[in-house]
């Protein structure tokens, strides 16, 4: 930690904020020294991205003080924020898919030639030693709307970091990573903390929160909860902070074995434009499989494959003993199946529309007669599916722009579950959600199974696929490399062990068998 002329780098006293009649934020305190990686813990909806977006300048706080690198911010604005040090990656993603890379990375802070104009050759060199300087592969000349997910995140992070900000804000930085993008990211974290830059980092995964951070504050329902260094707390009473009771997280989770013998899923010889290659894989009813792999390995092609949003080049795909063509997404629901979609925002739901309506959205032509949709019907699935997901809404009939991070990825989870399907696929069904929430979810997952459904996880969590799956694939450069059934992590003494060692020892053999695949590749 570098000496500086003041104590905090961030100091945030008393802060409060209300939408209409809702209090978000009650009395909270923040204080981030510089040379600190802080984690900002809580719950969805425990007001966590609020008093960042304070921070930042996106919202003026009703009550309290800020202060910044020692000095009084009474100005709540974004450019006020950006001129003080303060730079941010949010949650939901803030590139313009029509503009590159480098323009993204760039924009509002243009480089310029002699003459005064943007000078587009330098903004490109600069962006590809970012890029390098964390040691990742995303061409500064692509498009931003023809990014993969991970990309964008990775292209996020390169243009917080373009702004030489003393005090970096990231907001589930790592949600679309890989494990490996993620050990670059925190190399790259620890460097700027040892440069003085107050980091304040945002997570839902316990073990990076664990690894990297040094301090943390945790939130529930708007207000403080615990402010102490990371050597003094324990996963155990994290998890407990944040929910309000003791939960034992996904090593609680119960898997019995569901398979049956009927192949609901099979993929003979599948190959798409790019990825898969050559697949051959088959799934149970009542079965769950995980994908595990790199950013790349074309875990996200299958599921765009198999949904019918990618074309298939080469190969079978056999549903129920069926030969089908699945060449666009209605022929896949058709076919009984439904996709969770990674970036819930831009693929699973429409904002600015009712949590009822984004409910009924896969099944209009069941609420529906002669074009008019059954305002009863449309009322009953709602409510049944906010009450089955737990759905933390203030209506029905509210914005899903409103709700928290996890509840919205409930809402998409309703929306599909309303399709009854016999094959869902999840794509990184927990991204930016909370420990809680992840339990409910990964809960929701064995149930499905134990309707005798085939369940597809696709997850860069691999505690996630442990507690979820039977089986796991190991994916690289769009093949499958190893499939390998839940018991050959398990510990030959898990006996001795509690569960959650027990998980933290297979963690640590799947991790294992992606750095042999890896390297081997």
């Amino acid at each position: 930690m570098t000496n500086a002329p003041y104590d905090f780098a961030v100091k945030m006293t008393g802060i409060g904020k209300a939408f209409g009649p809702t209090k978000v934020l009650d009395d909270v305190t923040l204080e981030i020294r510089p040379g600190e990686i802080h984690a900002l813990l809580g719950g969805n909806g425990a007001g966590k991205s609020t008093i960042l977006k304070i921070l930042r300048g996106v919202h003026r706080p009703d009550a309290g003080t800020l202060e910044v690198l020692g000095k009084r911010l009474t100005e709540h604005t974004p450019d006020e924020s950006k001129r003080v040090g303060i730079a941010m990656i949010f949650q939901e993603m803030s590139l313009v898919p029509t503009l590159t890379v480098a323009e993204n990375i760039f924009l509002a802070n243009e480089l310029k030639t002699s003459s005064g104009l943007i000078d587009d050759s330098t903004a490109v060199d600069r962006a590809t030693e970012l890029f390098k300087s964390l040691d990742v592969d995303v061409d500064p000349m692509a498009e931003a709307g023809s990014l993969g997910a991970g990309q964008r995140q990775l292209t996020e992070i390169v243009k917080a970091i373009a702004q030489k900000a003393r005090v970096l804000i990231l907001d589930e930085p790592s949600t679309a990573l890989s494990t490996h993008d993620v050990e670059k990211l925190f190399a790259f974290l620890t460097k700027l903390k040892a440069e003085g830059v107050a980091i304040i980092y945002v997570s839902h995964r316990m073990d990076e929160i664990m690894k990297i951070a040094d301090q943390a504050t945790i939130l529930r329902d708007g207000r403080h909860v615990i402010t102490a260094p990371l050597s003094e707390l324990t996963l155990q009473s994290i998890i407990e902070h944040i929910v309000g009771k003791q939960s034992r997280g996904l090593s609680g989770i119960t898997r019995e074995d569901t398979r049956r013998d009927n192949i609901l899923l099979e993929l003979r010889k599948v190959s798409g434009r790019q990825k898969p290659i050559d697949l051959n894989l088959s799934i149970h009813a009542g079965e769950v499989i995980g994908i595990a792999g790199l950013l790349g390995s074309g875990r996200s092609a299958i599921a765009r494959l198999l949904f019918g949003i990618d074309p298939k080049m080469s190969g079978d795909i056999v549903v129920a003993g069926k030969k089908v063509e699945i060449n666009d997404p209605a022929a896949a629901i058709a076919q009984g199946i439904a996709l969770i979609p990674e970036d819930r925002l831009r693929q699973g739901v429409v904002l600015e529309h009712s949590v009822a309506d984004n409910i009924s959205l896969s099944v209009f032509d069941r609420i529906s007669k002669r074009g008019w949709i059954s305002q009863q019907k449309w009322s009953d699935l709602a409510t049944e599916k906010i009450k089955s997901l737990k759905v933390k809404t203030s209506s029905a009939a509210a914005a899903v722009r409103t709700l928290s991070g996890g509840n919205q990825q409930k809402v998409v989870l309703a929306k599909w579950l309303a399709s009854d399907p016999r094959i869902v696929i999840f794509d990184e069904p927990t991204a930016g959600i909370d420990i809680g929430s992840k339990s409910e979810i990964i809960q929701l997952i064995r149930e499905l199974a134990r309707e005798g459904k085939a369940i597809v996880v696709i997850s860069s969590e691999l505690n996630e696929l442990l507690a979820a799956c039977d089986r796991i694939l190991v994916m690289s450069d769009g093949r499958l490399l190893r499939d390998m059934h839940r018991d050959e992590f398990e510990d030959p003494i898990a006996g001795q062990h509690t569960a959650a060692g027990n998980m933290q020892f297979a963690e640590r053999k799947l991790q294992t068998t992606l750095q042999e695949v890896r390297n081997n590749g």
